[in-house]
Parts: C-alpha cells; structure tokens; sequence
C-alpha cells in the first residue's frame, strides 16, 4: 500500500515542471549526505521503502523498514531534521526456530548548517548534528542519546561527475552499558547523465568500531535519482555487505518531495 502511494504521486508529479529554480537536493538515496539544506520556509520530506536480508550461521533474517527523514529550513544556511527508519517489520528463521517481531526504530533529531558554498577547489561543506533518541518500540530500542556530528563535503568535476564525502564519528553505548565513540565515513562519486537522472557509486561505513562495540559495518553501494519536477524525486538503490556485521543485501526505493 506504501509503495503504490508512493507511486501514484510520482506519476501526478511527473505531469508539471515546476517554474522555480529553486530545485530539490536530497540527502538519499546514498550514505553520504548533501551539504545543502532546503531552504528557509520550506519543507522537505525524504521517504521510502526498504527490503533487508541476511544470512549468517544458517539463520535467514528479513526486514522491511521505512527509512524517514524531514527537514524544515529555518535559515538560509540551517535546516531543523527528524530521521527514522520508521516501521520495522523482522522475520528470522534458523535451527532454534522463527521469530517475528513489529514495531518502530528510534527516532534522531538534529541540526544542518551549511558552513560554504564550493570555490575554486575548496568544496562545499555541510555540517550535521544528530542525537538518537531511545524512542522506538521496545525490541528495536537504542540504550539512551546517542549524539553524532558529521561533515558533508562536495565537489563538481568536470563532465557532470561529483564527489562526496562525509566522516563523522558518533557516541554510542555498548551491549555492556559503556560508553564508545565510534567513526563514520562514505565516499560518493556520482555522475548526472541528464538534467534528470543521476547514478552513483559509493563505499560507507556508518560504524567503525571495535568487536565489542558492535564492530565495523561496511557496503558497497550503486543507485540511481529521477527527478520528476523540480520539487519531487524518485530513487532507488543496492547496498551489498562488506563486513560479517553488515546485513548482506539492502534495496530501497525512495519517493521526496519539496514544499
């Protein structure tokens, strides 16, 4: 039912070029976030649907989520945000039997400041403040905030490529209740075939870390963004696991939309 919401405003969006210049930037569907913000008064929301799975020790794990993420411009140069991978939906079956489990992730609140625009071979950069809130259902729940702060750094090459990227670190808290601060990294090469579609490659690690902090997680990613007017986006993208601690397959498909 998401997904065919999703499409039917797609396809309504399709039918108007909008007369602004003003054109949407999103920060899916890669890792490595855009180092612009939307604009002050407007409104931005960046949705989709996402398939997980895994396989490890003769355990076969699904998940469907839909990743979530509002940004509100309060300023030329900052934008407010709320990110989630919303609903949760997890199914495992393995040698000690199946487990179902429903609910919704945690919830992050945070900052986007773009801090400059690219200049000669200085690029552009965006910095992001984010803390994780305990708030999801109980099964799917972090332990506490978790505050985070990455930089988002972009440059436009010649032949209509780009490249990103982003490291940051975040302060989390192990399975043993202490404290950790782990890294985070993404780099982006894109490349924008027409004034509406765009592909890229990409590596991230949204957790560098030690065994007993979680370990690193690590994919290699590809995908593509169709814009449908200058306000509204459809992507789609495939994350292949690189680490035992990366699920081993991810396909999201994404619908945002500018107001």
């Amino acid at each position: 039912m998401r997904a065919a919401i999703l499409l039917g405003l797609a396809l309504m969006a399709q039918q108007v070029w909008a007369a602004d210049d003003d054109e949407i930037v999103t920060d899916r569907p890669d890792f490595v976030e855009s180092s612009n913000v939307v604009g002050k008064g407007r409104l931005q929301i960046e949705t989709s649907v996402a398939l997980e799975r895994n396989r490890d020790a003769g355990t076969r794990e699904r998940s469907v989520l839909t990743p979530t993420l509002l940004r509100v411009g309060i300023g030329d140069t900052l934008e407010l945000r709320a990110e989630t991978d919303g609903r949760l939906r997890y199914r495992s079956d393995g040698p000690d039997g199946a487990l179902r489990q429903n609910g919704y992730t945690d919830t992050a609140v945070g900052l986007k400041w773009h801090a400059r625009d690219e200049e000669g071979s200085m690029p552009s950069i965006g910095f992001l403040l984010h803390a994780d809130l305990a708030s999801g259902s109980r099964a799917f729940r972090g332990q506490g905030v978790r505050p985070s702060l990455r930089m988002a750094a972009e440059w436009e090459l010649p032949n209509d490529y780009s490249l990103g990227i982003m490291p940051g670190v975040i302060r989390d808290r192990n399975e043993q209740g202490g404290h950790a601060v782990n890294g985070i990294f993404g780099i982006v090469l894109g490349k924008s075939w027409t004034e509406r579609f765009r592909t890229f490659v990409e590596l991230s690690a949204p957790q560098i870390a030690r065994s007993r902090n979680g370990g690193t997680q690590a994919t290699f990613d590809v995908g593509g963004a169709w814009l449908l007017n200058r306000n509204c986006q459809i992507d789609l993208a495939y994350s292949r696991g690189l680490t035992r601690e990366t699920p081993d397959h991810y396909v999201t498909i994404g619908f945002s939309y500018k107001l």
